[in-house]
């Protein structure tokens, strides 16, 4: 990771006086996840040489359910539940996040103790092997894009009308062969930058799709450690992780979502940008945050966008501004598109309900 601010680290003399614990790190068992799990793992242990930590994999409602849409399939505690049990019953003791799978609500007793700095947030237009389109612009009317996420669809929908999006299914390397059989249906895919470049895929990036062709998802490219919030040592621990400038960025774009009552299948996308910093000590004092937020309609036909910048002080002042970004988005608009695809999804949801029960 590139240099930053980082929180005032405990040293691994905190820990000393007690009895030696193992910290088991959590994370889901795609290997993108367990690469983000050991790469965390492998701070924590540069930080605390004295300490020991382990990690443990497993499976989540998301990953088992590879074949009904993510628009119809709920939240995004559909990436975490499994894990949240196994931290409250004390069986793991951190878990290893992508932030934006992450709800911006947590269960009680649960809290995001570190945000780690963030990756290139951006998406990528991949194209399938031997095509030579380099960009969504090259792509001829009637091209199949790839993507599971409705942010993407409606936001891309908006400007490239000619195109067709299709949900695609499944880890990293699972779509990327989909994408790349002969006889598959997908002439690209839009993914984000930061998977593909943690699993040493970054070749595979066609053409970086950035704002404001296509703001990303809350949160994108960044890493979170979530705790019991009892767990006094684990937040110790944490603080050497967090990267402040990254932490008040994606705490801003969280507060937004949040506010929007945002999911994994709201289409809400955001920038965020850090100016004018200053720092004291090591640590960020204040800086002027600047961010941009939108929501668009499934269709693409409606489409909200504002910006706010104003210079904060503090990690709290920054979800402020990101919350009063989204109260203007639901006053000028955003509220009524909402409902509106929440009116569609328990449509369809029922729809598919009720096709299934036809078929037992």
């Amino acid at each position: 990771m590139a240099s930053g601010s980082q929180s005032t680290s405990p040293t691994s003399d905190t820990f000393s006086k007690s009895k030696p614990r193992t910290f088991v790190l959590a994370s889901r068992g795609s290997k993108l996840a367990q690469i983000q799990t050991n790469t965390v793992r492998d701070e924590l242990e540069a930080a605390f040489p004295s300490l020991s930590f382990g990690t443990s994999f497993m499976s989540t409602e998301g990953d088992k359910n590879q074949s009904q849409a993510l628009y119809l399939l709920g939240g995004k505690a559909l990436w975490t539940k499994e894990l949240e049990v196994a931290l409250k019953d004390n069986i793991v003791d951190m878990l290893v996040h992508c932030l934006k799978d992450v709800p911006t609500t947590l269960p009680e007793g649960c809290e995001i103790a570190a945000i780690l700095e963030r990756e290139n947030p951006v998406d990528s237009l991949v194209v399938k092997q031997g095509l030579p389109f380099t960009d969504l612009d090259s792509l001829p009317v009637g091209s199949v894009v790839g993507t599971s996420s409705v942010r993407r669809v409606a936001q891309l929908r908006r400007l490239y009308p000619g195109l067709v999006f299709l949900d695609v299914r499944g880890n990293l390397n699972t779509r990327l062969a989909k994408l790349d059989a002969p006889d598959g249906p997908y002439t690209a895919l839009v993914l984000a930058k930061a998977g593909l470049v943690r699993l040493g895929m970054g070749d595979r990036v066609t053409s970086d799709i950035t704002p404001p062709t296509l703001y990303y998802a809350v949160s994108q490219g960044a890493l979170a450690v979530e705790i019991r919030s009892n767990d006094r040592e684990a937040q110790e621990l944490c603080r050497a992780l967090t990267h402040q400038e990254t932490q008040w960025k994606c705490l801003a774009e969280r507060a937004t979502l949040r506010i929007l009552e945002g999911g994994c299948s709201v289409p809400v996308g955001v920038e965020s940008e850090l100016t004018d910093v200053l720092m004291a000590e090591g640590r960020l004092k204040s800086a002027v945050l600047k961010v941009t937020g939108c929501v668009t309609s499934i269709d693409g036909k409606e489409h909200v966008k504002h910006t706010v910048s104003e210079r904060v002080e503090s990690a709290k002042e920054a979800e402020a501004l990101g919350e009063g970004l989204a109260r203007w988005l639901k006053s000028n608009g955003a509220a009524s598109i909402l409902d509106a695809i929440t009116e569609d999804r328990e449509k369809r949801a029922g729809d598919a309900k009720t096709a299934e029960e036809a078929r037992a």
